[in-house]
């Protein structure tokens, strides 16, 4: 059928001239492709209209049909737009609202999330609105829902918009499973129509992400990437001054200075730090050096009361803003388009995160994407010159879809219990023709269903895990306060119990974890919402507290706090190392480090990327090994304790461990064995598997990850709203099943489930393997520095912070590098 000839087609081509504007081939393609019954995924750069070349094809197929509110109030569902973020599903339907009342097409945009209020939630169960802009948990409640099954009747469309996103993660699971089972109902209802589109811009496996979210090789599918490039401009901020011996954190406030003049000529500037804690510490100095920002400054994060986001989110729209500090919450795709400068502080630790903050600024096709790079320490600024590269030469990073999660699958089965109830053969089939399931064995099934009707075998007595029963021949829970339970914890993110945070006068401010409240005592003062706040007392689960005059105060450190370098990034980075001492690259960034690279070389050596570099230095603290492979604090942790069994079984010698994302030091009272040959047998491939699982405690490991694996799949229970079960209670109850289950029961796939987490995803085997296996293939260097190097100092910095103060640390640092400067 060729679209342009269409009414709709001719409306929508009408509207868009009437602003002024024409639609790209990219967007025409997909309305095409989409009108001709394919399914696919839409790839392109950040601020060229991807939202309009899926929403705009559903809008002209409801004009061609003269389609609008004609359907049943239940069956008015015509497309389900999932989306990773709250903020993102707000932004989305402003803009879909605005466009359907200039198209005079009487269609509602509803959103559904943890943000949506309990009265438009009961609206939308009694009349379903056209579109509906949902988070995969929110898809699994209605799924949840009786009488759900008829909700999916005239459903033309499912879009995963930023599909990148969700792909490498359960809840790209939660998506596999939810399309599948809406897939099966339209096959009830002689539906073949439903197509299944992902939008992203970022993603290095673009093949492989529409495999996952459309497996059917029979439908029709396509991949409609724009023929456009965007243009991103990376400047990095460089300090007057480089410390040839750097340190992690210690570079970011000073240079904040820096930033006043780029926020004043902006019109809005959102500035990303990596963690919430370190976004507080920002907003607060930012505040200091600069009062006049007062009022046009705020700070944006996951844990800050949903109405004051709102307001934040609101404010950036209409330009009242100047600057926003934000996390990952202001990540994807939201549109504010005063926002013409973004600012970067600290490394991403990878190019598709970078690329995607960088693309928050100049989100118009015409507009350049502005983007800083703040670093925290001189070394970053290598890796801010390895992005910029990477960025270049588009090295994306993949995103590895998971498989074969279990805790997911049962979780699934259960939320169509308290549904509808289901079918066990059809839904067998149905999650066999999912990517993440495709692999399940049918004994596999047969336990999951064991499972969840009977507890399996070393639960069977227990009369509460008998959750799912038969009834005329559909499984269903029949126990409404499970039911309940169960649809309180859909979905698979697993954070500590968090409290909300209110001010004793009355007014919420937002949410810290629970374990960071049982350190505070009354008086104390932390930052949270850009606020100091005295913490008075824990009442009714609630932290309550008063707004506080001092100006010292602690930042919650929330949980998830380190971004680990993407595998993409390190070798780029190592090439960089090559590049340094050379004079013929144009990296700035690099000219600036020049100094401190000469000291690396003249100390000790500087690394090129077919090198292993091992320092071996002897001060009054002991004996220390450094090793820098450069690939990632995740694996050099692994790659530390390995080394040191290793090391271990030549002599009986015992280590303390520090690692960074470029390398880690080994620590010893007695005097390391290392040479050459020593150096190529204990980072060798070889009884890798064998080795690491005797070199880490990995039943301890597997037992922490199985407190997340017991959470999602109902094994326990974590409390009700503001009465949460306390994290330490949760891993408790984890981990008496983890020992029964170990005892008794060896073949559960959930136990199995928690050593392929720990492998596969926290020890990174495969990731370790190919660096081992680079290692061998390369050269060893090995030297013996007098003292610290420029490399070897910020993990040694690194290996105190823990157990110091701030002010202990500083001092320490001073007298280090005395004692340094002494030996030449």
């Amino acid at each position: 059928m060729d679209q342009t000839k269409t009414k709709g087609y001719k409306k929508i081509k009408s509207w868009l001239k009437t602003n002024k504007r024409r639609p790209f081939q990219f967007q025409e393609d997909a309305w095409q492709y989409y009108l001709n019954g394919y399914s696919g995924l839409v790839n392109a750069p950040t601020g060229f209209g991807k939202t309009f070349s899926l929403f705009l094809a559903v809008v002209i197929e409801a004009l061609n049909a003269s389609e609008a509110s004609n359907k049943k109030a239940k069956d008015r569902l015509q497309l389900i737009w999932i989306t990773p973020l709250r903020s993102l599903a707000k932004d989305i339907a402003r803009a879909m609202r605005e466009t359907l009342l200039e198209l005079e097409l009487d269609w509602h945009v509803g959103v559904r999330n943890g943000d949506t209020s309990q009265a438009e939630k009961v609206q939308q169960k009694k009349s379903m609105p056209e579109i509906l802009l949902i988070t995969p948990e929110s898809l699994h409640l209605l799924l949840a829902q009786k009488g759900s099954s008829t909700l999916f009747r005239n459903l033309k469309c499912i879009v995963a918009d930023e599909w990148h996103e969700l792909l490498g993660s359960k809840r790209g699971v939660l998506v596999e499973l939810a399309v599948s089972r809406i897939k099966g109902l339209q096959k009830l209802e002689k539906n073949q129509f439903l197509r299944i589109w992902g939008i992203s811009a970022t993603i290095g496996n673009i093949d492989e992400a529409l495999d996952v979210l459309e497996p059917n090789l029979e439908a029709k599918r396509i991949i409609v990437k724009a023929d456009l490039e965007k243009k991103i401009v990376i400047k990095s901020i460089i300090p007057d001054d480089i410390e040839t011996l750097p340190w992690a954190g210690h570079l970011g406030l000073k240079l904040a200075y820096k930033l006043l003049p780029i926020i004043e000529k902006s019109k809005t500037t959102l500035i990303f730090i990596n963690t919430r804690g370190q976004s507080e510490m920002w907003y607060q100095h930012l505040l200091n050096i600069e009062p006049e920002l007062a009022g046009r400054i705020a700070i944006h994060h996951g844990s800050i009361d949903f109405e004051l986001r709102n307001w934040i989110e609101d404010a950036l729209h209409t330009g009242q803003l100047k600057a926003v500090i934000a996390t990952s919450s202001l990540d994807l795709g939201v549109d504010f388009k005063p926002v013409d400068t973004v600012v970067q502080v600290g490394s991403p630790k990878g190019v598709a995160r970078f690329l995607q903050r960088a693309g928050r600024s100049g989100h118009s096709p015409h507009e350049n994407s502005k983007i800083y790079f703040l670093p925290t320490h001189a070394l970053e600024l290598v890796e801010a010159a390895a992005i910029k590269e990477a960025a270049k030469t588009n090295n994306i990073e993949s995103r590895e879809p998971f498989i074969m999660v279990f805790d997911t699958l049962v979780q699934y089965l259960v939320t169509l219990a308290i549904g509808d109830g289901f079918d066990d053969k059809i839904i067998y089939e149905e999650i066999k023709n999912t990517h993440a399931f495709k692999l399940i064995l049918p004994e596999e099934w047969t336990w999951v269903m064991q499972f969840i009707t009977s507890g399996g075998d070393s639960l069977s007595a227990y009369t509460e895990f008998k959750k799912v029963v038969k009834e005329d021949g559909l499984w269903k829970v029949k126990s409404r306060q499970l039911a309940m339970r169960h649809r309180l914890h859909i979905g698979t993110i697993v954070s500590d119990a968090m409290l909300k945070v209110k001010f004793i006068s009355g007014g919420y401010v937002g949410m810290v974890e629970e374990y960071f409240v049982t350190r505070l005592k009354a008086g104390d003062n932390f930052r949270l919402a850009g606020r100091v706040l005295e913490f008075i007392q824990v009442k009714d689960m609630t932290v309550v507290v008063r707004v506080s005059k001092q100006k010292n105060a602690i930042s919650p450190s929330w949980n998830g706090g380190r971004l680990p370098l993407s595998s993409n990034l390190g070798s780029v980075l190592r090439k960089k190392y090559n590049e340094a001492l050379d004079k013929t690259h144009q990296d700035e960034e690099l000219d600036s480090v020049y100094p401190l690279f000469l000291l690396q070389e003249k100390r000790s050596h500087v690394p090129r990327n077919d090198e292993l570099l091992i320092e071996l230095i002897n001060n009054k603290e002991g004996f220390h090994l450094f090793a820098y492979p450069f690939e990632g604090r995740l694996v050099h942790e692994v790659l530390a304790a390995l080394v040191a069994y290793r090391l271990s079984k030549l002599l009986p010698i015992s280590f303390s461990i520090a690692m960074n994302d470029y390398g880690f030091e080994l620590l010893s009272e007695t005097e390391i064995p290392m040479d050459e040959s020593i150096a190529y047998e204990v980072f060798s491939p070889k009884n890798l598997t064998e080795d690491i699982t005797l070199s880490i405690n990995s039943t301890e490991m597997a037992r922490r990850k199985f407190r997340d694996i017991a959470c999602i799949s109902g094994l326990v229970f974590q409390g009700y709203p503001g009465k949460y079960v306390a994290n330490k209670h949760l891993q408790s109850s984890a981990g008496l099943f983890f020992n029964v289950f170990s005892d008794y029961d060896k073949h559960n796939l959930l136990l199995r489930q928690a050593y392929d987490e720990v492998f596969y995803q926290q020890l990174e085997e495969p990731r370790l393997a190919a660096a081992l296996e680079r290692i061998q293939n390369g050269a060893v260097i090995i030297t013996n520095p007098k003292s610290f190097t420029p490399l070897s100092f910020p993990i040694k910095v690194d290996s105190l912070r823990e157990n110091m103060s701030s002010e202990e640390l500083e001092q320490r640092i001073a007298r280090m590098k005395a004692e340094s400067e002494k030996i030449k």
